[in-house]
């Protein structure tokens, strides 16, 4: 790596366009994704531009932005790493002017969208931006050849792959933009364009290089992700013929999923392979935990990536699907999906894709696992050993052990159910990502599991204030001792779904029930917080009762001896 040389350079988009690069979009790249706003920019920012000046010989020149490229020095195959959607919109601009402009600028516009081949150096008829399979044949009959893109602004889109219909949408707003040119100005503005407009062109010969240098350049957000490089990798090592196939299959769980979740599978599928936590890239540390176990690409999608992506979509969308137990099934994922992190998500997976589990199977493993998430909630396991014991559990589910034996990493031995108890005992409001999910699962444990909690606001609120008003009934009731320990304690916090409002957390104990904790319709959807509305007084004894009352429905709710 030390060793790589990178060049970058400032050309106009007329050098670009040459023999000196064949630009070609790998199969990792995601599809063309620009929609006409983007494509409208672009072209009002250039016409703008290029007309700017009396003359288009005196404009300044135009910046269009950088493209990063695999490239070797004296080889024009550049893989673009980085800069997909800018040349494609370039190619599409460049086509539709052949459309508006003279015949010689039109066959000088050609030549930049088409190399001819030449005998004497060896080169041969071909497009200059070659995009994905699935996208050139189209890309290069309705865009590319000179009468294709005429035709395709009256295709109809309907059964087009979004890809292609951002082609056709992109195609046609240009040339209507055009359209409303004189033909001397549509002249002037492919001059602008292929002499005034520059792209910095960033090259290396290494791939993981210019990906740096990506990440680097782009600080929005990543075209590339680490699934797309592994399925060009993936799918790359398969025989020719089974690639098509098999990229479809690959595909297909991306939109199912969408990009940004398909993306984050990868970290879990690892996770379930490797079973400890990430220390280097999710890219290199897949290579070595899965790729290296499934060397077989086909086998890999087929028995991995399919079931897991599958897995992952049930479970992250709460869509169990059975003849019967599935609403208690999805009752789990939803809970588990509250929680502040996923690192419960592989072992969930690996548990739902197992060919022979029931649904009986799956609610008993869902509730111990969500006992287990409780308790590393509640006791702030650290990340790392959070990650470790989940590990733990995805050893035990693929060796076959007894997942509700004592010694199970899936079981809380009794010196975390005893922990767990006494946090719960403790204070609760001052560990803010531990207080929501704690009252939400102790009010299911109150109402029997018949509640609802898909409130669009939830959350926590004090009813003796943390800081009453001197003088008030509630200083002549608690003690500054008394206040100071029951304050953040569950038996003094209620759920409601509004917004803070500082002013009524300090109304006196009558007025606060009925201004702040009643609904207009008088009955509050929670039963922790009902339980509250029905007493006449809040005192350190009411405290008292009510916490044990709580600590138990809670230690009942998770087994905690």
């Amino acid at each position: 790596m030390a060793g790589t040389k990178i060049q970058a350079a400032e050309h106009p988009v007329g050098e670009i366009f040459t023999d000196a690069y064949r630009f070609l979009i790998p199969k990792y790249q995601r599809p063309y994704a620009w929609t006409t706003e983007q494509t409208a920019e672009m072209f009002d920012d250039l016409l703008s531009a290029a007309t700017s000046k009396p003359s288009i010989d005196d404009a300044d020149p135009y910046f269009l932005g950088s493209i990063v490229l695999v490239k070797a020095e004296d080889d024009p195959r550049s893989e673009v790493v980085d800069g997909q959607q800018r040349l494609t919109t370039l190619t599409v601009l460049l086509s539709a002017l052949r459309e508006h402009v003279s015949p010689s600028f039109a066959d000088s516009l050609d030549s930049r969208i088409f190399q001819k081949g030449d005998p004497i150096k060896g080169t041969i008829d071909q497009p200059r931006l070659s995009l994905r399979d699935r996208d050139q044949g189209f890309f290069e009959k309705q865009i590319q050849e000179r009468s294709g893109i005429t035709i395709a602004s009256t295709m109809a889109v309907d059964p087009l792959p979004d890809s292609q219909r951002n082609l056709i949408a992109n195609a046609k707003l240009i040339l209507d933009r055009l359209s409303a040119l004189p033909a001397d100005s549509c002249d002037q503005f492919a001059r602008f364009i292929t002499l005034h407009t520059y792209l910095v062109v960033v090259s290396t010969r290494d791939f993981e290089s210019a990906y740096r240098i990506f990440t680097v350049l782009n600080e929005r957000g990543l075209d590339l992700t680490h699934s797309d490089i592994l399925k060009s990798e993936i799918i790359g090592a398969i025989d020719e013929a089974d690639q098509d196939a098999y990229t479809q299959k690959w595909e297909a769980e991306e939109e199912g999923l969408g990009r940004t979740r398909f993306a984050e599978l990868f970290s879990h599928i690892r996770m379930v392979f490797a079973k400890t936590k990430a220390r280097e890239s999710i890219l290199k540390e897949f290579r070595t935990s899965v790729v290296t176990a499934m060397p077989d690409g086909k086998a890999f999608i087929d028995d991995v990536l399919v079931p897991l992506s599958n897995a992952y979509e049930v479970i992250t969308r709460s869509d169990y699907k059975s003849t019967s137990g599935a609403d208690e099934i999805n009752t789990w994922f939803d809970w588990l999906n509250r929680l502040d992190n996923t690192d419960w998500i592989p072992p969930a997976m690996a548990y739902v894709s197992t060919p022979t589990t029931t649904a009986a199977a799956l609610a008993t493993f869902l509730a111990d696992l969500e006992r287990l998430a409780a308790s590393i909630l509640l006791r702030r396991v650290d990340t790392t050993r959070r990650i470790e014991r989940y590990g733990e559990v995805l050893s035990a589910i693929e060796d076959g052990i007894d997942l509700y034996g004592v010694d199970s990493p899936l079981q809380l031995s009794s010196a975390e159910q005893t922990e767990t108890l006494e946090r719960l005992r403790s204070e609760i409001y001052t560990v803010t990502r531990v207080r929501q999910y704690v009252l939400l699962r102790l009010d299911s444990a109150l109402s029997s599991g018949g509640a609802s909690y898909d409130h669009p606001l939830i959350t926590v609120e004090h009813v003796l204030p943390q800081t009453p008003a001197t003088p008030s009934a509630w200083r002549d009731t608690f003690s500054d001792d008394e206040r100071e320990y029951w304050v953040h304690r569950l038996a003094n916090l209620v759920l409601l779904t509004r917004r803070k409002n500082s002013e009524a957390s300090n109304y006196e104990f009558d007025v606060k029930k009925t201004k702040y904790f009643s609904t207009e319709k008088g009955i509050s959807p929670f039963v922790l917080t009902t339980e509250v509305l029905t007493n006449t007084i809040w005192s350190p004894s009411v405290l008292g009762q009510r916490q044990q009352k709580l600590v138990n429905a809670l230690a009942e709710l998770w087994h905690l001896e």
